[in-house]
C-alpha cells in the first residue's frame, strides 16, 4: 500500500489547493521519528498515539453539553436562554439565534473537525492489522473504538446538517485531479445505514466496561446506545416520509429524504434500544437514603406524598429506599464520579474545566456570589414540571400567596411564591426560582455558604442599569450541574468546583427512545439484534413501555403513568414529549427533539414568557404574574430546520448542495 493513500473529504472541504491538501495528508509533523504510515502501525505506542489524535475531535463545538460558544444548541430552545451576549458583541446573541438571524459562517468548525476525524479514523482502521506489538484481541478492540469515533462524527454531522457525503470506505486516492475529489451528499437513510452497521460492528469488539483510567473510551453500550440514538431520528417524522423537504436534494436534483412513511423504522430503533437494556450493564443511578452500605441512616431531603403502590416499595418499582432529589441533582453536579455511574453510557470526559458542565455552572450561578447569571429557563419550561403527585400545575389562575417561614411548604424557604410549592424533586434540583437558597460551602466563611438570591428589580442578582447582561431575563435561573460546594468567586477563601463530566449519552435517554419507538407501532416486527444472530419482537406493548417510562418517573419520585394515558397513542406521545423535556433539560437534545418531531414551527415559534423582572420586591405580585419578555423576540422558519452549510465547503466541493433556505455562493 502506498503511504497516505486513504484520506476522506476533508481534502474536498478544508485543504485549499492540492498542494495543501498533500502537506495536510503529510503526518510527519505529528511524529519526531518522521515515520510513514507503511512503517508507523507497526509499532504500538505510535498506534496509540495515532488513535488518542482521532479522539481529540470530540472536543469543542463537538461537544454536547458546553458553553454557548461551543454547543449553543443547548440554549437556543424554547426551554433554556442565554442572555450575556449582546448585539454589540459580535451579533451572537440569543436573539439572533432564535430570530434566524444566523448566517452560513457561523458556527462551523464541526464539518471540518468530524471529516478530520472521519479521515484519521479510517487510515487507523485500515492499517492497524500490520501491527506487530499488539495481540489480535488488542488490535481489535482499538479498531473497534476507531469504527465507533468515525460513526460517532457522521452521526454529529447527521444531526446538525442532515445529509451528508459519504467518503467511499476504500479512501480517496489524493492523486487524482482536484475535480474529481467532490462527492455528493448521500440520502438520510444511506447514511443511517452505514453508521448503524458501523456502530453494530464495533459494538462486537468494544469491551463492555472500561477502567477509571479509560472512562472517556466507547464501549459496547455506547455503540449500542449510539446506534439507536441514530434509529430514533431515522424514524421520526423530519426524517421519515417527511414531503415538506422534498426540496432537499442532491446535485442531481434527487431527494435526499425518503417521501414515504415506514413504520418499520420505529421498530429499528426500538429493537436497538433493546439492545442496550438486554446487556444488562446500566440502571438508573438512585441516591440511597436508608441503605446498610451507607452509613447512618438519612432523611430525604424531599419526601413525595404518600403513595400506597409507591411509598413502600424499593426502587425501581417505588422510592422507598432512594432519596429521589438527590438520585436526580447528583447524576450532574460531580457528586458520583463517572466509574460510580451505573446510568452514564458515555462521556467526553476529557477538557470540560473551562466549556463543559463547569462552564454552565458559572453562567447560571448569581452575579453577587462570583457567577455571571446569565442562564435560564422559560416558564414554559417552568410549567412544565408536575406537581409531587404527578398532575399539571394550575396555571388559570395560578397559586397565589407567598411562604411566610422556611417549614410549612419544604423545601421552599420564606418570602417565596407558592406556586413553587410542591413541585416535583426534578424542579427543585433543576430551578432556581426566585427566592430559593444557593449553596458555595466550600467558602471558609460561614457565612458566605449559602445565600437567598432574590430576581427583583434592584437587587444584586435582579435587573440592573449597570449590568444589564448579567440578569437572569425570566426570573427562573438553572440549578442543574451546579454542586452546592461549588464557588465560583476566587476571591472566597477555599473556594473549589467540584469536576463534572459531560453526559452525552445516558440509560435514560435509553428507556425513553424505547418507550417512544414502542409507542408508535402499531403492527408486529421481527427485528435483528445487533448480532444478526437472534431477533426481537417489537410491538406496541404497554407493559414494555411502562417498564422503561415508569422507572424514570419513580426515580423523580412521580407515580407511573395512568392507564388512560397508555391507552393512548396520542397521549402517550404528548407524555413522553413532556418527559423527555424535563428529564433530558440541558443535555442538547430539545433543540433537536423540537425539529425531529416537526413540532418546532409552533413551540419555537411561541413567545418566551417569565417573570415580570421590571418589578420589585415591593411588586411581588405583579413579578411573578408570567407576561413576554420583550428582548426575547422569536420566529421559526422552515429554513432553521437544518443547520445550513457554509459557502466556504460549497466553494470547495461542487458537488455539495444547500439546505433549503440558506443561500449558494455564485
Amino acid at each position: 500500500m502506498r503511504p497516505y493513500i486513504y484520506i476522506s473529504l476533508l481534502i474536498v472541504v478544508v485543504a485549499g489547493s492540492l498542494h495543501s491538501c498533500k502537506k495536510f495528508m503529510n503526518m510527519d509533523h505529528f511524529f519526531k521519528d518522521r515515520m510513514n504510515i507503511d512503517t508507523l502501525f507497526v509499532r504500538k505506542d505510535y498506534a496509540e498515539q495515532w488513535l488518542a489524535d482521532v479522539y481529540t475531535h470530540l472536543r469543542g463545538e463537538n461537544l454536547d453539553v458546553a458553553s454557548k460558544d461551543y454547543a449553543p444548541f443547548n440554549l437556543i430552545s424554547d426551554d433554556m436562554f442565554f442572555g450575556d451576549r449582546g448585539d454589540e458583541l459580535d451579533g451572537r446573541s440569543y436573539k439572533n439565534y432564535k430570530n434566524g438571524e444566523y448566517t452560513e459562517s457561523w458556527i462551523q468548525g464541526s464539518w471540518g473537525s468530524c471529516y478530520q476525524g472521519i479521515r484519521k479514523a479510517s487510515i487507523f482502521i485500515y492499517n492497524i492489522d500490520r501491527n506487530r506489538e499488539m495481540s489480535k484481541e488488542e488490535i481489535a478492540g482499538r479498531k473497534a473504538e476507531a469504527r465507533f469515533l468515525r460513526a460517532y462524527y457522521y452521526w454529529l454531522l447527521l444531526r446538525k446538517y442532515g445529509p451528508v457525503p459519504l467518503v467511499p470506505d476504500e479512501g480517496i486516492d489524493y492523486t487524482l485531479p482536484y475535480e474529481s475529489l467532490a462527492i455528493p451528499r448521500s440520502h438520510y437513510d444511506t447514511c443511517v445505514s452505514f453508521i448503524t452497521r458501523e456502530l453494530a460492528i464495533a459494538a462486537k469488539d468494544l469491551s463492555p466496561d472500561r477502567t477509571n483510567r479509560d472512562m472517556a473510551r466507547p464501549t459496547k453500550g455506547a455503540a449500542l446506545a449510539a446506534r439507536a440514538k441514530v434509529y430514533l431520528y431515522a424514524a421520526s417524522p423530519e426524517f421519515n416520509g417527511n414531503t415538506e423537504m422534498a426540496d432537499l436534494v442532491d446535485n442531481t436534483g434527487k431527494p435526499l429524504i425518503s417521501q414515504t412513511y415506514s413504520e418499520e423504522k420505529w421498530a429499528r430503533a426500538a429493537a436497538a434500544a433493546k439492545d442496550v437494556m438486554d446487556l444488562g450493564i446500566y440502571r438508573l443511578f438512585t441516591a440511597p437514603f436508608n441503605a446498610e452500605d451507607q452509613g447512618p441512616a438519612q432523611p430525604k431531603t424531599i419526601v413525595p406524598p404518600y403513595n400506597p403502590r409507591y411509598s413502600d416499595a424499593a426502587f425501581p418499582n417505588g422510592w422507598k429506599d432512594i432519596d429521589p432529589f438527590e438520585s436526580y441533582r447528583q447524576l450532574f453536579n460531580g457528586a458520583v464520579t463517572a466509574s460510580g455511574n451505573p446510568e452514564l453510557i458515555f462521556s467526553r470526559i476529557t477538557e470540560l474545566n473551562n466549556v463543559g458542565p463547569e462552564a454552565l455552572a458559572k453562567h447560571q450561578t448569581p452575579y453577587s456570589m462570583g457567577g455571571w447569571n446569565a442562564h435560564g429557563i422559560t416558564q414554559k419550561q417552568c410549567d412544565a414540571y408536575y406537581t409531587n403527585d404527578g398532575h399539571d400545575i394550575p396555571v388559570n389562575p395560578r397559586v397565589a400567596g407567598f411562604t411566610t417561614n422556611a417549614t410549612d411548604n419544604l423545601p421552599l424557604p420564606a418570602g417565596v411564591s407558592l406556586q413553587y410549592a410542591n413541585r416535583e424533586p426534578r424542579f427543585y434540583a433543576s430551578v432556581s426560582y426566585n427566592g430559593s437558597i444557593w449553596y458555595r460551602l466550600s467558602a471558609l466563611d460561614v457565612g458566605l455558604r449559602s445565600k437567598q438570591i432574590f430576581y427583583y428589580r434592584g437587587e444584586p442578582d435582579g435587573k440592573q442599569p449597570a449590568s444589564p447582561q448579567f440578569h437572569v431575563r425570566t426570573g427562573l435561573g438553572v440549578k442543574k450541574y451546579v454542586n452546592p460546594t461549588d464557588s465560583h468567586d476566587g476571591k472566597v477563601l477555599g473556594s473549589f468546583i467540584v469536576p463534572k463530566y459531560e453526559p452525552a449519552i445516558r440509560y435514560a435517554e435509553v428507556l425513553l427512545i424505547y418507550a417512544e419507538a414502542l409507542n408508535e407501532l402499531s403492527g408486529s416486527f421481527n427485528i435483528p439484534d445487533f448480532t444478526g444472530a437472534a431477533t426481537h419482537a417489537v410491538s406496541r406493548n404497554v407493559p414494555e413501555m411502562s417498564k422503561a417510562i415508569s422507572q424514570i418517573r419513580i426515580r423523580a419520585g412521580l407515580p407511573d403513568f395512568d392507564g388512560g394515558i397508555y391507552g393512548s397513542k396520542e397521549s402517550f406521545r404528548k407524555a413522553l414529549k413532556r418527559e423527555r423535556q424535563i428529564e433530558l433539560l440541558g443535555e442538547n437534545h430539545r433543540y433537536y427533539d423540537l425539529r425531529r418531531w416537526k413540532d418546532a414551527p409552533v413551540e419555537e415559534a411561541t413567545p418566551v414568557m417569565g417573570c415580570n423582572m421590571d418589578m420589585t420586591a415591593a411588586q411581588r405580585e405583579l413579578f411573578h404574574t408570567p407576561v413576554v419578555i420583550p428582548s426575547f423576540p422569536t420566529i421559526f422558519v422552515k429554513k432553521m430546520y437544518l443547520w445550513p452549510i457554509s459557502h466556504e465547503e460549497l466553494r470547495r466541493n461542487k458537488k455539495l448542495t444547500q439546505n433549503p433556505g440558506w443561500t449558494t455562493p455564485y
